[in-house]
């Protein structure tokens, strides 16, 4: 398998992780923190805001199966990118809707992803999300791999975790894995 890399942060990762683990030509998604100040952060320091860091997914997929286009449009179309360190309830700059690239190509892609989707209105309000290189990127503390999964009890999960996968799972089935 040809593999590549893309780091996306659309609130919390708790959210992102379970929809794109279920995408057909992903072979790997990872919560964790990235873009931050701090070395090796913990999940709370991350929360109080003074890290830096954004609550993010490091996707490794195969452009062979799945495009990096279309891991965009499902990024785009499963959290707001038009809210500033925002999404619903959750906020703090923990939250930022944030591509990170590992590559000039990548940038190129996402950029011109996102000029494409402000010159449609795709959003009622103009896209916000961050492009841009990968400074660091720290995996997350084991309990929140797999989070939704393991705690589909929770009430988090239920209320909001579950809605963002029901949404994906109504518009995009056919990036399902068998």
């Amino acid at each position: 398998m040809n593999s590549e890399e893309i780091t996306l942060g659309g609130g919390c990762f708790w959210c992102i992780e379970n929809i794109f683990s279920r995408v057909k030509g992903i072979s790997k998604v990872t919560s964790g923190y990235a873009n931050g100040d701090v070395e090796n952060p913990s999940y709370e320091a991350v929360c109080s805001g003074t890290t830096n860091h954004a609550e993010v997914v490091k996707v490794v997929f195969d452009p062979a199966l799945v495009s990096f286009e279309t891991i965009l449009d499902v990024f785009f179309a499963i959290h707001d990118p038009t809210t500033i360190n925002r999404q619903g309830n959750d906020i703090g700059s923990q939250y930022r809707s944030i591509i990170v690239v590992e590559n000039d190509e990548q940038k190129i892609e996402a950029e011109r992803k996102i000029s494409e989707l402000n010159n449609a209105n795709a959003f009622d309000d103009k896209i916000v999300t961050i492009v841009e290189a990968q400074k660091n990127y720290y995996a997350a503390e084991d309990y929140h791999q797999d989070y939704y999964n393991n705690n589909a009890d929770n009430q988090y999960c239920q209320l909001v975790v579950a809605k963002k996968i029901q949404k994906f799972l109504s518009n995009f089935s056919h990036l399902l894995k068998d």
